[in-house]
Formats: C-alpha cells, structure tokens, sequence
C-alpha cells in the first residue's frame, strides 16, 4: 500500500494556503518571480511575508540572495557565450534579454560587486575557523566595507550554510547599562559555551594590544626614599592639618606642575604609602621633601601612619590614579612619584545641585522653591525642543531613538534620584586647613570678600552640621599656600570637626552664598561633642570583623533612619543617638569597632519602631524609599501611544538556584546552578526562579504619593515627582507622534560635499562600536577576575577598578570615541533633508548632543571680548578675586574662568 502526498493551492487564492503548501511552495515558479508578479498585483511585502510564513526582514533577505544567485548565474552563462565568439546581440537573443543587461553581465565592475556577498561570506567563515567567536554587531559592515543589509544578507546566507548567530547582552563596565553583542559562531557551538568564552570573542579584522601594560593602565609606580620622608604628629600640632601632605617647592620628581593642590597617592620604600591633599609649604626641615600631618600621636611608628601597598600591582593603590611625567635635568622622561586622583580644577566640575539628603532637613517653603526651579528648568528644556523645525532631531532629543531614552528618561531618572536646583553661586570645593584663619572665617576666591557662605558636606546628618562662615580673602598665608584657588576653599580646623568630622585628605563640600539665611543652620548637637567612635567602641577579643559589603548596607540603614527622623520631626537627642551609631558604622570596618553594641546603646530598635514602624523596619518616607531598589520581573519596555506611558512585555524566564553546604563552614546556603558548578559546591537541593532586573521603587509607580508618610515635605516631594513623571510622558507621546523628516534627494545634489564630509564622520565613528564593545568585554573579564580574587571588595573599591579597567581596556584594544562635529554648512544640509532619517539618527548617536542644540537654537554669545578679557587678566594680577573680577565685568564666575582657560 503506498501513502500519496498531494499539493494543495494555487497561486493568490484565498484559504489557509494562498500560494500553495509546502516549505518552497509553488516551486514551478522561481521565488522571487512569485513575489514580483505578487506586487504587481499590488500587494504589499507586509502581505507577501506573511503568506510565505515570513516576516519582511526575512522575506528582504531572500529576495537579496535569489537576485544574487540569479545574478550571478545569468553573468556566468553571459560570459560563457562570449568566450564561444557570440555577439551581445545574439547573447541577449539565446538569453531572453536585452544588449543593455548583457552588457551589465560582462561589466566587470558590477560582476565584482554582485560577487560581494559571498566574498564577505567567506571572510566572516575564515574568521570563524581562526578566532571561534567573531563579533557581527554594529559597525563591523564599517571595518569590511559593505553595507549593514549587505552584512545582514550575507549573515543569512552564512545561517543557511549552518553557521549560527548568537545574540545576547553585556553589561557596560562603570554604567550597568547593556551593551548588545551579535556574534558569529560555528554550528555546534551552544549559548552556554559562548557565555562562558565571552573575553574571547574576537572583532573580523585584527586589532593591536599593547602587552607591556598593565590590566590597570598602571606603570610600575615610582616610590620615594622613606628618609624624604617626615611626619608631623599630632603632638606637634599635626591634627590640625590631618591628611595634608606638604612638598617642597622645585623638587621635579614630586612637583605638582601649574597645579597648587592635589590629591594623590606616594609610593614609599616599595611597601606603604601616603594618601592626602598634596600642597607646597616655604618651611619644611633640612633634608626632607614631603612632610605628612597626621592625627595620630607620636607613639605611633612611622609605618603605621602610613598605608601598606596593596598586593596588587595593578592596583597599589585601591583608587583610580592618573601618573605624571617630568623631563629630567639630561632632557630625559620620567615617571612622577605624584599619583593623582584629582587636581585643582577637577572639584569645580562636578554636579550643581541639591540632594534631597540635604533639603529635605531645610524648610518646606525652601524645599518647595528649589525644587519648582529644577522642573521649570526641564521644562523649559522641552519646550525648547518642541521649538526645533527638524522633527528627526526633535524625536531624538524627547526620547531617542527607540522611545526609551533622552529627555523623556532624564525626566524619569529625575523622578526617582529628586534632586533640585542649585542655589545661585553654589559650588563643591575641597576643602584645605589654614590654622592662622579664624574660625568663623573662610578662604573662598569665587566668592565675594565679607558676604557669608554655608558649608555642606556628604553624607550630611542634619542642619546642625552646617557651619556659617564669613569670606576673607585678604588673609596673607591663605593667599601664599593657595592663591586664586578654582575650587578649593581655605578654612580653620576646628570648622573640620564641625563637618561631620571632616580631615584635608580630600574631603569636599558644597559652598552656598547664604546672606539672607535661606540655608538654616543649628547648634552642634550636645550629644555628639568629644565623642570618639574608636576610643567608645573598640573590638573585643575574638570578635568577627564586619565586611564591607555589611557595611556598607548597615550605613544605608542608619542613613534612612536619619533621614526619616527628619522629617517626621524627631527630638535633637534622638537624632544624636542615631548619628552617634552612624559614626560608628562608618568606621566599622576600617577600625574593627563593635558596631553591635553601638546599636544596643543608642537604642536604635526603638528608633527604627518609633521612625520606622517596627524594630527591623526600613525606609519609611518618600525622601528614603524614592531610590530603594524593587526588583521585577524580566520584561521588555514599550510605549503607548495614546499616554506615553511605558508598558511591559514580561518574560517567563527562569534560572535555577541550588542549595549546598559550605565545605569550609558547614553552614546551609544558596547560590545559582552555574555558580556551583563552577566552585565545585555539592548541590543538595534545586529550585527554579523567575528572572528578575533591578528597578526603584520610584520608577515603579504611577503614584509618588503612595511612597509618603503622610509628612508636608513628602508631600512637597511627591508632588514633584509626579510632575516630572507627567513631562517624561508627555515628551514620549510627542516623540512617537512627530512624523520623521522628509528625505530631499536634491538637497543631497546641493550639499553633496557636507553630505560627504558627515558620512565619512559617521564611519569613523561607527568603526569604533566594535573596538568598544572589544574593550568592554576585555574590561568585564578583568573585573570579573579582580572580583574572584577578592570576593569580599567593598562597593567603592569595585567601582574605582571598574573605571580603571575600562579605561585600560579602551587604551590597549584602541576603541577611541571620535564623535561627529557638524559644522553650520552640515547642520543647513541637515534641515534641507539631504540626510536620511537613518544615517540622521546615527549621527545623533555619535554626536555632541549640547551642540545640536545651539545649532538648532542659537544663543547669545557668552565669550568675552578681547578688551574685557584684558581687563580681567589685569585685574587678577593686581590681586582681585574671581568674585570681584565677575562682578566688575557684569559676568558670572564661570563665565571668567572659562575665558581666562
């Protein structure tokens, strides 16, 4: 008995099988006839697509292969029928062609160019075979000369012949934000295998490393002999500059530059070394270079005031360094024994604005004025946006290019972080000691001489560590130690003590004119005067150092208690309480102190069920709960259209979690099934997890009010946020609803030279894609590495390698951000529509954001004139104050110093 297949359907009918059943249905007719014939008929590739079962990407795709192969195959016959002696003519004739196409058959340009595809094909499968994984993401079609499609086509092509393409995730080194990979694999090589062999995926073409570095950027640091070396204790008056590490003028291996302060790190003898505020002093003893202050008595030696090397060469330090050179008296380079981590002008650069931290311990009426001046700045900003005739630019400024990101999310980001509007002439300052001041007095350039100034500094208790200071900047050492200083500030030390304990080996704090006394301050609190956390709450014998991931989750939770008793109006004596337990934590780990019966003590269970609900509770107002971490479940963002509101796709992914028993401890605990496969633990029980991402609770409501307490200044707060989170929705739905620009192809003939000159930008720019994502990848291998050497890393430290990887990483694969300057003869062909909304959005992407804003909204020029710029550099030498300077010449300070470089 035999069994008969029949086919079934006939071409465009109607039924389940419009064009017949089957895997190539209708095979009579060539595929991509069908599909010509089709749209003759007038039906859409959207239609064609789905009734071949494709989506039309795909169907793109095919139709790019069949031309091809079609192609290819008709240039072979063509030229076949040449080399017999036949004529163009006759070739077309025998062919069923015209002359015209025969001789686009012979042409050997585009016989080269039909060729391509499978000459890509070729180098992607030799690639493969040599290197395994090879990275087929955006901007590789840049490094071998073909067109994204092209690569697309040649990618399906290479599918089609068993190779396998692999897509996933990496997370960015420093931003935790993702970074798309798209590799090219062998057949038998699974997600698993490549996930795990992720530092070896490899870029098409070769890139150089430079293997004389190390992991960490870092030259062999250089060390200064030990007998360079002095302390000043506090015997001899050392506190008063703790942390402050003075030089002696024109000594080149320790000079500081045109800089005048610094903070650094000094190798000493090979084994320890210093870390401080780096400044010259005119009167250091004979025979030593470097004289450190220290708040330790001199029963102390000399090596335990110093900190040891880290047995890590590249990381001596534990902080991010930048490493100078000088030229020696023979004209040679050297390396500085100066390792920088920042240097006047650094501090000056950092963000103006007010946390909540701090305002929300101001009053209502301050905290309600600040915050309506940051969202009438953003709103602003989206007004200025909705201005712009380009609607591409306009898309892309609301919400990027796919919706989620750009001002929209900044807004969202805004909601969540609440922080406000800097007060006017706010700014950080590292702060630096001058004995000789008084103590209600500060050195402070920027500022004018006599006007009062509020110092504020992270992390900020409550208003009662808020000094109030009177500017001199007539004081005579003031001036010789540190001069026009950028952004450092010059104050007594006992103003130190006052700012939470404060030392001069880098503290900052923000600097606030405050001359009608909108910033309040209060008597330091009783509770907290001689308190010392190390002398009250030493360890006792046996007892088991806190980790610095403990502790630094047990700060969280003194600080959120803090803030909360804030607002909720807390007595001064149990704010101390909780400041005084805070105190303790913070130096928990560095000074092994018994935290545990700190909390015991300052019966800080009952504060947490007074503030906090219960004796365990948690953050309990708005202000503390905004940025507290929800998880939720793997999903994919969308927009609504109608709202602007995000939506979700969830996903019903899964991991699977194991049991074990510590070989080391014995004790039960869990962890996930790869990683105890890795460490070899033996498994006794499983369970699966649904896949969960990090969010805030913020970011998770519609309703910040939900978050409240019920206290005015959550309310103020909530308010605020709901706001922003209205504008972040109301910037997407403008988005999604601008209609994109309208291409101009004669435009294109008119500005054909900056046309040009942007597109050649852009593949510079595009090049790069790769090597990042190379750097990145070399980058996560090395932290990972770092991270199993030493699992117990505190939160800061593995922030600080992160920086110092990556930035490594960019250096020895040679991923270099070039991003696209458009001139104003580029921006006029942009606004014409010589540019295509695609390559538009590229060039967004790779471009100064800040700059397509001016071009698109032009502002007045803020440079100065050569005349004012002559009188400002007068002035300073005769001895003015920026202040002074600005006011003089109707300018800010900014302003002055940008001018004057």
């Amino acid at each position: 008995m035999y069994r008969v297949i029949k086919h079934y359907g006939t071409p465009r009918h109607s039924g389940r099988y419009p064009w017949g059943s089957g895997e190539d249905p209708q095979r009579s007719k060539g595929f991509r006839t069908q599909v010509l014939e089709l749209r003759k008929q007038g039906v859409s590739n959207v239609d064609i697509a789905k009734g071949f079962g494709m989506n039309t990407s795909q169907l793109i795709k095919k139709l790019s292969l069949e031309k091809n192969e079609e192609w290819n195959a008709n240039a072979a016959q063509a030229l076949s029928l040449k080399e017999k002696g036949y004529s163009n003519m006759e070739i077309g004739r025998r062919m069923g062609t015209n002359e015209s196409n025969v001789r686009s058959y012979l042409n050997p340009v585009l016989k080269e160019r039909a060729g391509i595809t499978r000459v890509t094909a070729n180098i992607l499968k030799d690639s493969v075979d040599k290197k395994g994984y090879i990275d087929v993401g955006l901007g590789v079609e840049n490094h071998i000369g073909v067109s994204r499609t092209k690569l697309k086509t040649v990618l399906s092509l290479l599918e089609s012949e068993g190779y396998k393409v692999h897509k996933f995730d990496i997370e960015q080194v420093g931003t935790g934000k993702k970074t798309n990979m798209m590799v090219l694999t062998k057949a038998d090589v699974g997600y698993g295998e490549l996930l795990k062999n992720k530092d070896k995926i490899r870029m098409v073409t070769d890139y150089s490393e430079d293997g004389g570095r190390s992991f960490l950027g870092l030259e062999p640091i250089r060390s200064v002999d030990g007998k360079r070396v002095s302390i000043r204790y506090a015997d001899d008056n050392g506190a008063d500059k703790d942390g402050i590490i003075e030089l002696r003028r024109g000594v080149d291996d320790i000079s500081l530059g045109n800089a005048k302060y610094a903070q650094v790190r000094i190798g000493v003898d090979g084994t320890h070394y210093l870390k401080g505020m780096a400044m010259y002093s005119d009167d250091l003893p004979k025979g030593v270079d470097i004289l450190f202050n220290t708040n330790k008595h001199s029963d102390v030696p000399k090596l335990k005031v110093l900190k040891p090397i880290k047995d890590d060469p590249d990381n001596p330090f534990g902080s991010t360094v930048k490493q100078k050179h000088y030229t020696d008296a023979d004209g040679k380079k050297q390396l500085s024994a100066l390792n920088i981590v920042y240097e006047e002008g650094d501090w000056g650069k950092w963000s103006k604005t007010l946390s909540s931290q701090v305002l929300s311990k101001q009053s209502t009426a301050l905290a309600k004025k600040q915050l309506e001046l940051a969202y009438i700045a953003k709103k602003e900003e989206f007004d200025e946006i909705m201005t712009l005739t380009n609607p591409t630019v306009k898309k892309f400024l609301l919400s990027g290019s796919n919706n989620l990101t750009g001002f929209a999310a900044d807004c969202d980001s805004a909601a969540v972080h609440l922080k406000a509007a800097a007060l006017p002439r706010q700014s950080s300052h590292v702060i630096l000691p001058i004995p000789s001041m008084k103590p209600n007095e500060i050195f402070a350039p920027k500022y004018n001489n006599g006007e009062q100034v509020a110092l504020i500094r992270y992390p900020h208790g409550g208003t009662f560590e808020i000094p109030q200071l009177m500017v001199n900047n007539k004081h005579p050492e003031a001036n010789r130690l540190i001069g026009q200083a950028i952004d450092a500030v010059g104050i007594h030390p006992k103003v130190a003590e006052r700012l939470s304990g404060a030392d001069f080996d880098g503290d900052t704090v923000l600097v606030i004119p405050n001359p009608r006394g909108a910033i309040k301050a209060t008597s330091a609190l009783k509770g907290l005067v001689g308190f010392d956390p190390k002398e009250k709450y030493p360890a006792y014998e046996g007892m088991i150092k806190i980790t610095p991931k403990a502790k630094q989750q047990k700060m969280g939770d003194v600080s959120n208690l803090i803030t909360d008793m804030t607002i909720k109006g807390a007595e001064t004596d149990e704010i101390a309480r909780a400041v005084r337990h805070s105190m303790v934590v913070i130096d928990s780990e560095k000074h092994n102190l018994n935290y545990k019966q700190s909390y015991v003590d300052n019966g800080i269970a009952s504060l947490k069920k007074k503030y906090q609900g219960k004796e365990n509770g948690g953050a309990s107002t708005l202000i503390s709960r905004a940025a507290s971490q929800k998880h939720v479940g793997k999903r994919k963002e969308k927009i609504d259209p109608d709202t602007g509101k995000k939506v979700y796709e969830y996903s019903n992914e899964t991991f699977t979690k194991v049991k074990y028993r510590d070989p080391s401890t014995g004790v039960l605990k869990e962890t996930t099934l790869s990683n105890a496969n890795k460490k070899g633990y033996p498994v006794i029980s499983t369970r699966e997890v649904k896949r969960t991402i990090g969010s805030t609770k913020m970011a998770e409501t519609d309703n910040p009010s939900s978050l409240s307490s019920g206290t005015p200044m959550e309310s103020i707060y909530a308010g605020h946020a709901s706001k922003l989170k209205g504008l972040a929705n109301t910037a997407r739905k403008e988005s999604i609803s601008t209609p994109p620009m309208r291409y101009s192809p004669s435009a294109k003939k008119v500005y054909v030279k900056e046309v040009a000159s942007l597109n050649a930008q852009l593949n510079i720019a595009l090049k790069n894609k790769p090597l990042e994502r190379q750097a990145q990848l070399l980058a996560n291998k090395v932290v990972s590495t770092k991270k199993d050497s030493n699992p117990n890393m505190e939160a800061d430290d593995l922030k600080k390698i992160k920086g110092q990887a990556l930035i490594e990483a960019r250096i020895r694969i040679g991923a270099k951000k070039d991003p696209i300057v458009i001139s104003n003869k580029e921006w006029e062909a942009i606004q014409a529509g010589a540019i295509s909304n695609n390559v538009l959005n590229q060039i967004l992407n790779n471009t100064d954001l800040d700059k397509v804003k001016r071009l698109a909204t032009p502002r007045a020029n803020t440079t100065l004139s050569p005349t004012k710029l002559s009188r400002a550099r007068s002035m300073l030498v005769a001895g003015r104050t920026q202040a002074e300077i600005a006011n003089a010449l109707g300018i800010s300070t900014s302003t002055l110093i940008n001018a004057l470089g």
